[in-house]
């Protein structure tokens, strides 16, 4: 497979002859306003062109679905989300709910499964204030396993996962130890540290960081990534902003 990072939580993932886009987000930097706070967007965006599905995590937080990444959806095929992502969008957004999966044909002729898998993007307890996040396991036949977590900051999900699953071959890891008022010093997504250990609990043989840069609400990224996943060694890759990686 291939993956080309775009920024923030964006990534294009190409996959047994298909394109799959991670949460959209396009618009320039700036401030963008949720509630009576905002989430500051320090870098993007960039291109990307036609996909064949969108893997929305979420729609209720602008570092995941911003303004243009709505406008995005619309040109999409298949945009696959939570049931209340669906509900607020309308078509094409189609809810995947926990263990639930989508086929899409392949042009070999066979066929990727698209399965939704739990997040939670708080600490325990906090969905009412965070809303519902989804993640994804991609799989098929003569393809890797694929995690993309999605904005997860729990490793018990991940464990989870592992276990429903059997683990992936890569994991996509949404990295950036968010944290803002609305859950005190909790960690909203995966700290550095917590990226190494997650890879290990997956037995992943490749690990990419996503969503670890270009928000200012983020506490872990480019400059503590390297350290954390050091023990990982070459199964860790920490992407640049418009970087391919071809993983076998």
């Amino acid at each position: 497979m291939e993956i080309r990072y775009v920024g923030g939580p964006t990534a294009v993932l190409d996959l047994g002859g298909l394109r799959l886009l991670t949460d959209p987000t396009f618009d320039p930097p700036g401030d963008y306003p949720i509630g009576d706070r905002a989430l500051s967007k320090t870098g993007g965006p960039e291109e990307v062109g036609a996909v064949d599905a969108v893997l929305l995590s979420h729609d209720q937080h602008p570092d995941n679905l911003d303004r243009a990444g709505r406008a995005f959806l619309a040109s999409a095929p298949v945009v696959l989300s939570t049931g209340s992502a669906a509900e607020r969008l309308g078509d094409p957004v189609q809810a995947l709910p926990n263990w639930t999966h989508v086929d899409l044909p392949r042009p070999d002729g066979g066929t990727l499964r698209i399965t939704g898998v739990p997040a939670q993007h708080g600490p325990d307890g906090s969905e009412h204030l965070v809303g519902e996040v989804t993640g994804f396991v991609l799989s098929g036949e003569g393809l890797p396993t694929v995690y993309v977590s999605g904005d997860n900051a729990s490793l018990d999900v991940v464990r989870a996962v592992a276990e429903r699953t059997g683990g992936a071959d890569v994991a996509i890891l949404f990295a950036g130890g968010a944290k803002t008022p609305l859950a005190g010093d909790a960690y909203l997504t995966l700290p550095s540290e917590d990226v190494a250990t997650a890879a290990d609990i997956l037995g992943a043989r490749h690990v990419v960081p996503l969503h670890f840069e270009h928000w200012a609400h983020f506490t872990h990224g480019r400059d503590t990534l390297p350290k954390a996943l050091a023990a990982l060694g070459e199964r860790a890759h920490v992407p640049d902003p418009g970087q391919r990686l071809s993983l076998s």
